[in-house]
């Protein structure tokens, strides 16, 4: 009896006439699973992964064999019918090299929850009183008024007012020092703040405002929250400050979606200014915002790259040291969105950052640790400058120099050679020192030194979610491509990761990614890549091969996919691929985002992903797409290529791993196994190491153990897409 057989039988027949019952049930209760045999591992997944996109429409296109067939109304077996297909899909992948994709149809999760009511309870605190759930509690509600403290403090730009404590600029007063003595969150987000962000919020009243205000981090997981938490805080000290001007800088891809979440969250009509919707590149035009921002209570949104021109700016237009003064004297809190971009302190971009004059600063990154600790010292002194060398920190920093391990080296008095020694010692102690209690005493240093400055949450809040599984998988080269590999190591690096990434995805794409830069732009064309098909076997490339079951197994079990590299060529190669063999169309079946997607293309893309019932797969380039977006409709990940800096990785499985998705979410990381690629991958783990460390460790519990990859066998890895001799015959090993 084949695997298909069995199912039906077991399945189907053992448990139908309870489906109406559990069906229901489950819509109650997304997490609630039905009562079974424990082996039925198929059935299990189904039961987790089965809500479809919000919106179902049919697909246009049908197979042959389907054409003129009526539209079957639903029976009740859909989720056991998916799996059907995904059984069968899986038993074809040793025979058969292109089968169509099976259709599915789903229909919409029940959400049932309470729309809190809130009363306020002196002995309580905030409670609904609808399901008497306690809101806020009592001791957390701030009762505050605002005062003024005048300081002495020289200013390039605006004027001093009669009050000591006030300047102007242009036509607007802003309170120089603020006190906080009545800052509250507004009732509305008070219905949906989680606890992790209210101590968040907690934790930016008291660095931000108070009568010596300085800046802060919010080191969260991505997807936990971060951006409502701020709109939260920024109303708020909008309320009893309304001159007060925000200032949000951040990468220029993601202002279409803060704009849309303070439209969303937005408590009174405020106006939110950017140069990017009215394509303000000139400097007149941008004066114009300007001074609408700074006439009006409002909030403004800059680019990274456009906020360094314009502060660096040394051209001959009137308006250009206007603007400049602008952006440095007006704003008087500053936000900065994936806070780690200006994390090298010998770039414009960072100096331009901390020239401007407000001490309210505030850094948002959900992977705080990039590539060096340097960073996070250079970060720190961004929103605190010279962290290290002032008060309690300097005594806690120079604790932290006697514990690394230092072989005859001195501690230097000079504050920038301090810091330099300071993160090269920490950072050699947790990549190569084999004492592990030396490293402990290290991290809880750290966590003293800085614990009043970064908020750090790891994302319990994720674990509300149906799950997450990362593999990470070594992948067997085609004879044809370990002949390649030799010749990689005469190349620098740049060149060998390039035409490495190519060469593991496919052999036939060796010759075409070592053309100049130049050239690439007439080689990565339609018309050329599908050249390459006319005398190729997808088989002789692992990766591909390995991508292409991946896919047709996921399109069978209703299931989205989202591959991510960092070069185009391999994700081309693939797009047209897919193209040939399945006749799938770009904006259909296929959608891209690259560096290159418009900010108007890219939120196309990204909403019909996640609603269509007609998508299957979208390719994003690692950087450009993995910040701050959203592609809850996918629940497999594919990483096509290893990239050094494992935050980047981080920030893209966090697309698909955030608040909204309602699938177990597997990622795949693609190694090529026996390759310089296997050194890339050793070396990216060992970084994620120290952000762990750093961040994620359980203190005087902690061991070695908790940070090293775990060998799993296909058998017992809970992935039912792995469990065939066709992924079995190119899988070298697979860890967790």
């Amino acid at each position: 009896m084949s695997e298909v057989h069995r199912y039906v039988v077991s399945h189907v027949l053992t448990f139908a006439p309870a489906i109406p019952n559990v069906r229901k049930q489950r819509k109650l209760d997304p997490g609630s699973q039905v009562d079974g045999d424990a082996e039925t591992a198929p059935r299990k997944r189904k039961r987790e992964n089965d809500l479809p996109p919000e919106t179902y429409k049919p697909v246009e296109e049908e197979e042959p064999t389907e054409e003129g067939k009526p539209e079957k109304e639903s029976d009740g077996f859909e989720d056991i019918w998916k799996v059907v297909d995904m059984l069968n899909e899986r038993s074809k992948l040793d025979t058969l090299e292109d089968v169509p994709n099976a259709k599915e149809v789903g229909r919409k999760e029940v959400k049932i929850e309470c729309n809190h009511q809130i009363v306020i309870r002196e002995d309580l605190g905030h409670v609904c009183r609808v399901c008497g759930m306690i809101v806020r509690k009592a001791d957390t509600i701030f009762d505050y008024q605002w005062e003024k403290e005048s300081r002495p403090r020289s200013y390039l730009y605006g004027t001093r007012s009669k009050d000591a404590g006030e300047i102007v600029v242009g036509n607007v007063t802003v309170s120089e020092d603020l006190i906080a003595l009545d800052v509250a969150i507004h009732p509305r987000h008070a219905q949906h703040i989680k606890p992790h962000q209210l101590e968040g919020f907690e934790f930016l009243v008291k660095n931000l405002v108070s009568d010596k205000p300085g800046g802060c981090i919010l080191a969260h997981a991505p997807g936990s929250g971060k951006t409502f938490m701020i709109i939260c805080f920024i109303q708020s000290f909008l309320a009893k400050d309304p001159s007060a001007r925000p200032l949000v800088v951040l990468p220029k891809g993601i202002v279409g979606t803060w704009k849309r979440e303070f439209q969303r969250w937005q408590v009174e009509d405020m106006p939110v200014y950017d140069f990017y919707s009215v394509n303000a590149t000139k400097r007149e035009d941008q004066l114009k915002i300007l001074n609408s921002w700074q006439s009006n209570m409002s909030i403004l949104f800059v680019g990274y790259e456009q906020f360094s021109k314009i502060v660096c700016c040394k051209g001959d237009e009137i308006t250009a040291p206007v603007c400049r003064d602008m952006l440095l004297m007006v704003p008087n809190l500053l936000i900065m969105d994936e806070g780690h971009t200006p994390r090298n302190n010998e770039t414009n971009l960072q100096e331009s950052l901390s020239q401007v004059r407000t001490p309210r600063k505030v850094v948002m990154s959900g992977t705080l640790f990039q590539n060096h600790v340097k960073e996070v010292v250079s970060i720190l002194n961004l929103v605190r400058p010279k962290f290290l060398n002032t008060g309690s920190s300097r005594l806690i920093a120079r604790r932290i120099m006697s514990q690394v391990a230092i072989s005859g080296r001195r501690i230097p008095k000079d504050p920038r050679k301090f810091d330099k020694a300071f993160a090269e010692s920490v950072e050699e102690t947790l990549l190569h020192d084999e004492n592990f209690t030396r490293k402990k005493h290290v991290i809880r240093s750290l966590k003293e030194l800085t614990e009043d400055v970064i908020h750090y949450y790891k994302g319990d809040i994720l674990h509300e979610l149906p799950g997450l599984i990362d593999f990470s998988v070594f992948l067997k080269l085609s004879p044809r491509q370990n002949e390649l590999v030799q010749k990689l190591e005469g190349y620098e690096y740049l060149k060998r990761s390039a035409v490495g990434t190519a060469l593991y995805m496919h052999p036939c794409l060796s010759e075409m990614s070592e053309a100049g830069a130049a050239d690439k732009a007439n080689i990565l064309t339609d018309a050329t890549v599908d050249t390459l098909f006319e005398s190729v076997h997808v088989g002789d490339g692992v990766k591909a091969k390995f991508f292409i079951n991946i896919l047709k197994l996921a399109s069978s079990a209703g299931e989205k996919l989202l591959a991510f590299s960092q070069h185009i060529l391999p994700m081309k190669f693939l797009e047209r691929l897919l193209v040939k063999m399945f006749g799938w169309h770009v904006g259909m079946e296929i959608f891209v985002i690259t560096g290159d997607t418009s900010a108007v293309d890219r939120e196309l893309a990204m909403d019909k992903f996640n609603n269509s019932a007609d998508s299957k797969v979208l390719f994003g380039s690692i950087k450009a797409c993995g910040e701050g977006i959203s592609l809850v409709g996918a629940s497999r990940v594919v990483i096509l290529d290893v990239h050094l800096n494992p935050s980047v990785t981080r920030q893209a499985i966090g697309c698909a791993f955030r608040p909204g998705q309602q699938k177990k979410v597997i990622v795949y990381r693609l190694v090529a196994a026996e390759s310089p690629e296997e050194n890339l991958h050793e070396t990216a783990l060992k970084k994620e190491g120290i952000s762990k460390l750093l961040f994620e460790s359980n203190g005087p519990h902690c061991t070695a153990e908790d940070f090293k990859l775990n060998r799993v066998s296909i058998s017992n890895c809970q992935d039912e897409f792995l469990d065939n001799n066709a992924m079995r015959r190119d899988i070298q090993a697979l860890y967790t």
